[in-house]
């Protein structure tokens, strides 16, 4: 059996099962009220953080980079890392950039101002930080958009992590209905070719409870 823990709306464990089903991997899906902190949950990961993967006969595998790895290293098809050094560094680079930096300065506060602040502790989010990380969007966007234009995929030739990493990022963000995808050029393009992929199905197709999308979220002809 493998079982993902994971968040609503947390753009690493939708990371984590794109990869899945990339692979072709069969798994169930446990969700984790993160901010709750469970005591169960924190003997597989003191961090207190999703997602977390638990295989038969393996220790639980915290982290999103972390999964990807032994993924990788598991079930090397498909190759999600890049056939050669060069461009495993890339992708490595791009992983950095999507997981680390764009989730920092975009869809974390995004998630906590208008998911976990406004759904889960009916709290009004802050107006100040929704402008700042709006912003810090549009920056970003910009440069899948450039990444996009010049390569087949983000990564390079073919689909990599990198897709994965950023698609996983913008489906957040876009099921909170803050992506202006009218200015988004290249990047639009790219994101309607990742939602038509079967990897995407499952996450496309989830509500999250007193929280609805917009109209356009599943439909890959945006």
């Amino acid at each position: 059996m493998r079982l993902l823990h994971e968040a609503p709306l947390d753009p690493r464990s939708r990371f984590v099962r794109m990869i899945l089903a990339e692979k072709k991997l069969t798994f169930d899906l446990r969700e984790e009220r993160a901010w709750e902190r469970d005591p169960e949950f924190l003997t597989l990961n003191p961090a207190g953080e999703t997602p977390v993967l638990r295989e038969a006969g393996v220790m639980a595998i915290p982290g999103a980079t972390v999964i990807a790895e032994y993924l990788e290293e598991t079930v090397p098809e498909p190759n999600l890392l890049g056939s050669d050094v060069t461009g495993r560094v890339e992708v490595r680079r791009l992983l950095g950039w999507f997981l680390d930096k764009f989730s920092r300065e975009v869809t974390e506060a995004l998630r906590e101002e208008q998911f976990l602040k406004r759904v889960i502790h009916n709290k009004p989010p802050e107006s100040r930080i929704l402008r700042a990380a709006k912003a810090n969007l549009s920056y970003h966007l910009d440069y899948v958009g450039w990444l996009a234009e010049h390569r087949k995929w983000l990564g390079g030739d073919v689909i990599s992590l990198a897709d994965l990493a950023a698609a996983a990022q913008i489906s957040v963000l876009d099921y909170l209905g803050v992506v202006e995808w009218q200015n988004a050029g290249e990047a639009k393009e790219w994101y309607a070719k990742m939602k038509s992929r079967p990897c995407m199905q499952g996450l496309l197709a989830e509500r999250i409870t007193r929280l609805s999308p917009p109209a356009h979220y599943a439909n890959p002809d945006f």
